[in-house]
């Protein structure tokens, strides 16, 4: 992945999301099927140009959605995106909306998250391998920077910055909850971005989230009860929006270069407690296939 000067061209990961089962406009793709350190992804991975940009494309629930939120392997989704070149993460979700200034087809660059998930694999550290990586703010402010231009470039309306309520699922919300998470500062709410977010963090990836609303949570009693078809039905119709914000996106960070300012990719500079002598090397060894720049972690 080289211009014509000779310069590598980074390659931006993307996933998709409910309602955003394919990437349309990509060329040159092909079909990658990923077998990683932690088992198999969500799907293959299709890698090809978008906009002249590399990219590569992973849908987050399956083909044909058959994935449920809590039984995504989002350790294997990252890992597949990091083994084909990805530095960038680029993640589309569809989500309830907690808040009238956000209403449907309304997009939210998304800059906070609460997570309420409780049965998810949420890192790559263990027994043997112990690491806290920073996390204050979990999406990287390069990549929100380049995507609120984007979307006014697009002429897509989207609010820069706002909090995702993670929740469990796979059941939508009670209205209580639905309240409550208002009173908390939500934004959104949806089920996926948690661990996904976390463990790009860990992987020195650089991650930021579109998070679309396609209807007003419960808490709006004016407005229908929200079901799977609403969302689906939604999201076709917000489907040409979001397309045009990703071409945009693409553009603009197909042309980040060098080190992260916000430290995306030295997450595990100071991260890892364990002794160096008494680091599991199986685990150090999987965590290397996600994080290759973390060789600082080997024993000496």
């Amino acid at each position: 992945m080289t211009d014509t000067s000779g310069k590598t061209i980074p390659r931006i990961g993307i996933i998709g999301g409910s309602g955003f089962q394919q990437l349309l406009g990509l060329t040159d793709a092909q079909a990658i099927h990923c077998d990683t350190a932690f088992g198999q992804p969500s799907s293959a991975v299709t890698t090809g140009y978008l906009a002249g940009v590399p990219v590569a494309f992973l849908q987050r629930h399956g083909p044909g959605h058959t994935i449920p939120p809590a039984a995504i392997n989002a350790k294997a989704n990252i890992a597949a995106l990091r083994s084909v070149g990805c530095k960038q993460i680029l993640s589309m979700s569809a989500v309830g909306s907690l808040s009238a200034e956000v209403p449907p087809g309304h997009f939210v660059l998304v800059d906070q998250f609460i997570d309420r998930t409780l049965m998810r694999d949420k890192t790559f550290f263990g027994p043997g391998l112990v690491g806290h990586v920073p996390f204050s703010d979990p999406v990287c402010g390069r990549m929100r920077q380049a995507l609120a231009e984007s979307a006014a470039a697009a002429g897509v309306a989207a609010r820069d910055g706002g909090t995702y309520i993670v929740m469990e699922g796979p059941q939508f919300s009670t209205r209580a909850e639905s309240m409550l998470y208002r009173q908390w500062g939500g934004n959104v709410i949806g089920m996926t971005a948690m661990p996904e977010a976390k463990l790009a963090r860990e992987a020195e990836l650089c991650y930021a989230l579109v998070a679309i609303p396609t209807d007003f949570d419960c808490w709006h009693q004016s407005h229908e009860a929200v079901n799977a078809a609403m969302v689906s039905e939604r999201m076709a119709q917000i489907g040409a929006s979001a397309r045009r914000l990703v071409e945009e996106a693409v553009k603009r960070l197909g042309s980040h270069d060098g080190d992260c300012r916000c430290g995306c990719d030295r997450a595990l500079e100071t991260a890892v407690m364990t002794a160096p002598a008494l680091r599991d090397p199986d685990m150090l060894a999987r965590l290397l296939t996600v994080a290759p720049n973390a060789t600082h972690l080997l024993p000496r």
